[in-house]
């Protein structure tokens, strides 16, 4: 059934005539006008004519490691909803083990004249891989963006979290409730991201004359490896744990309760990323939340301005963290009930954490 000339010009407070003259692209009506008769278009349920569609940029691929940790498509979704306020249509592409590489979906963007590339967390953030496939890329005059993972050698924009600070947070956090055998645990070391929480995690417990040299266990991203990690540092004597990812905490909370260890009662877990739906876990998980909103659009922003012709500069702009306390983290085991630590590490009570 077509659009009823009365019911969209109802919608829009509007004569018939009008609604007429803008389905049929006629001149004479204002901008505002305009707008207010597509919206009631919309608004009704009515498809626009294909002559009044928004004619799209031009494609903008967007290759992110994987779907089951929660942060990516979050950010996806994220970057998705500003690319297409500018005009572009995002085609997402997803890695799976064993599935299609990096290489074989840019090969693919490539034959579809995407206008530019976003890459989230790729090889660009591997230290042992080679950069040559981003330096190709940019010599083509293709615009790309890369978040997370800063490879000087390559000229373009990076997006980052402060992944130093972020090791920071949870340490002080940990070592404030009364905490001194912190563990930390994260995917390989050869991922920047990683590398970087390692050495936040390490300048703070040097600032508080702690050692974490014998309490760091790397292992693989995800559950599986937070609960690999977990048991093994459960067996070195620890009694909080800081994990590169909301995934890897959860799995240290199963490791620790499998144990018959009571999370935070015995044992404390900081996560990472602060993922949808992570604050109804059991119990909810004390995280330090990644910008990923904000991350995205200025992700989505450069990419379109590089794009547009408008210079970006190939340098690394880094958002900060913030600290999600909530029920996971709790006072040092034999410390006591409202027993912690001021910052420089002495036993106080009472404190409201």
């Amino acid at each position: 059934m077509g659009p009823r000339l009365a019911d969209i010009a109802r919608h829009a407070g509007v004569s018939e005539a009008t609604v007429s003259r803008v389905l049929n692209d006629k001149p004479g009506v204002g901008s505002e006008t305009r707008k207010a008769v597509l919206t009631a278009l919309d608004v009704l349920g009515y498809e626009r004519p294909a002559r009044l569609r928004q004619r799209s940029a031009g494609l903008v691929g967007m290759v992110i490691p994987e779907l089951d940790n929660p942060v990516f498509p979050m950010f996806a979704q994220a970057a998705e909803g500003a690319l297409a306020q500018r005009g572009y249509t995002p085609v997402l592409c997803t890695q799976t083990p064993g599935g299609i590489t990096e290489d074989e979906y840019v090969e693919l963007l490539l034959e579809r004249n995407v206008s530019g590339i976003l890459f989230v967390s790729g090889k660009h953030a591997d230290t042992t891989a080679s950069h040559e496939r981003y330096r190709s890329l940019v010599s083509r005059r293709l615009p790309i963006v890369l978040v997370n993972g800063f490879a000087p050698e390559i000229p373009a924009a990076f997006i980052s979290c402060d992944d130093r600070e972020a090791g920071r947070l949870a340490v002080d956090h940990l070592v404030a409730l009364g905490h001194t055998r912190i563990g930390f645990t994260s995917g390989p070391e050869r991922y920047v991201p990683v590398r970087r929480k390692l050495e936040g995690y390490h300048a703070a417990l040097r600032d508080h004359g702690l050692d974490g040299d014998d309490l760091v266990e790397l292992s693989l991203f995800g559950v599986e490896g937070g609960h690999a990690a977990a048991n093994r540092l459960i067996d070195r004597g620890v009694t909080a744990m800081v994990c590169g990812s909301d995934m890897m905490a959860l799995g240290a909370i199963r490791a620790a309760r499998q144990r018959g260890l009571r999370v935070p009662g015995d044992f404390s877990v900081v996560g990472y990323d602060d993922s949808q739906l992570i604050a109804f876990t059991d119990p909810p998980l004390t995280t330090v939340r990644q910008p990923v909103h904000a991350m995205a659009l200025a992700a989505a922003r450069a990419l379109c301005d590089e794009i547009a012709g408008h210079p970006v500069s190939h340098t690394e702009f880094v958002f900060g963290p913030e600290l999600v306390v909530r029920g996971s983290t709790g006072i040092a085991p034999g410390l006591g009930a409202g027993a912690a630590r001021t910052p420089d590490g002495a036993a106080v009570q009472g404190s409201a954490l």
